[in-house]
Formats: structure tokens, C-alpha cells, sequence
């Protein structure tokens, strides 16, 4: 039987805290994670979270480098899931774009492509200028789903750590993955919940 795999590629934009908790809730899951973090994850790991790269070997089922283009990933007779990269540089973003990769990062992501497995994006970037946004276009054209980790207020987040939640639980449901950190509208949260239809012989 294959193993459930997930290629997670961190990039150095910042929110790396996403990266992170992605792999808590993948080791939760029991879904096996397969990372790949440029030198400048590395950096931003230091800045935003105080932590050594030696977290990420900690953390992940399976650590790449970044120039080691002859891992697993590289190759689309490695069966994943797909891949999320969290967070995802403009630089990233558009080396995928343009097919010419330079890194195991970029790599995994165009095999992930052009397999036609699921690649999310949580592009971290503001404001967009027209040159990012005719990026995304082409990425969301060829097959990725673009998801910039905005907040979701409808759940009433108390914490940065829910909103980080949040973001995290709906990219993992994207890959089909059900995290228990991801509020449901009409289900864990109140205002979204609606008294169960009649049963009846037809609509009035």
C-alpha cells in the first residue's frame, strides 16, 4: 500500500508559523510529510519563531536540501498527495511559473504540476502588482490553487494561533485532509447552523 504523503516547501516569506503548524496537523493526521525549506525559511524560522533549523528535521517525516535535486520529490513516480507550499515567496511563486526551476523546492513543485497533483500556494505577499497578478493567473491556469492565508473572522478567532488554524485546517482541506484545529461554518460555529429540513412527501 502507498504511504499518505504530503510535500511540504517552505519558502522565506514571512508566516512561517504556517509551515509549522501544517506539519503538527500532518503528524496528527498521520499523513507522512516530505519538507523541503529554502536558506531563507531557514532565516525567517529564526526571526519570527526564535527557532533552529533543526526544528524542521524534528518536525518533518522526511528533510530535503534544497539543492538536492535527485530526492524522492523530484520525481513524479514518487506518489503524494500533492504539495502546499507555506509559506510561498513572490520568487517562488513565479520560478514555478515560469517552468525553469532552480531548486528541489521549485522542482518538487513543477512535478507536482505536471502530474497533475494538487500544488496550494499560500502566496504571502501585499499589495499584489499587476506583474503578481498575471503570475497567479498563469499558476491557477496551469493547475495550482492560489491561497494567500488571509483571516477568516466568521470564526471568531481569539488568538493568532486560531487564525493560523484556520488558515492551516482549509489548505489541508483542499488535499482532502480533516483537521480538528478548522472551525465549519454549520457545524462548529453557531451562526452558521440551520434546524434540519422536514422530512415530507414533497416542497410546499
Amino acid at each position: 500500500m502507498t504511504p499518505d504523503r504530503l510535500v511540504v516547501g517552505i519558502s522565506g516569506a514571512s508566516g512561517v508559523v504556517y509551515a509549522m503548524r501544517a506539519l503538527e496537523a500532518l503528524k496528527t493526521l498521520g499523513v507522512e510529510s516530505h519538507v523541503v525549506a529554502s536558506k531563507a525559511a531557514e532565516m525567517t524560522l529564526s526571526y519570527e519563531m526564535g527557532e533552529k533549523p533543526s526544528v524542521l528535521r524534528d518536525s518533518a517525516d522526511m528533510l530535503y536540501k534544497q539543492a538536492d535535486v535527485g530526492a524522492p520529490i523530484a520525481s513524479g513516480s514518487f506518489k503524494t498527495r500533492g504539495m502546499l507550499i507555506a509559506p510561498c515567496s513572490v520568487r517562488t511563486m513565479s520560478e514555478i511559473a515560469t517552468g525553469v526551476t532552480s531548486s528541489l523546492l521549485t522542482r518538487a513543485a513543477d512535478v507536482v504540476l505536471k502530474e497533475r497533483r494538487l500544488l496550494v500556494l499560500m502566496v504571502r505577499e501585499t499589495p499584489f502588482h499587476l506583474g503578481h497578478l498575471r503570475t497567479m493567473t498563469q499558476l491557477a491556469e496551469m493547475g495550482a490553487v492560489i491561497m494567500p492565508p488571509l483571516p477568516a473572522f466568521y470564526a471568531h478567532p481569539k488568538s493568532v494561533d486560531d487564525i493560523v488554524n484556520q488558515s492551516v485546517g482549509r489548505a489541508l482541506d483542499l488535499f482532502g485532509l480533516d483537521w480538528d484545529g478548522t472551525k465549519r461554518w454549520g457545524e462548529d460555529l453557531e451562526q452558521g447552523r440551520r434546524p434540519q429540513a422536514k422530512m415530507g412527501s414533497g416542497a410546499e
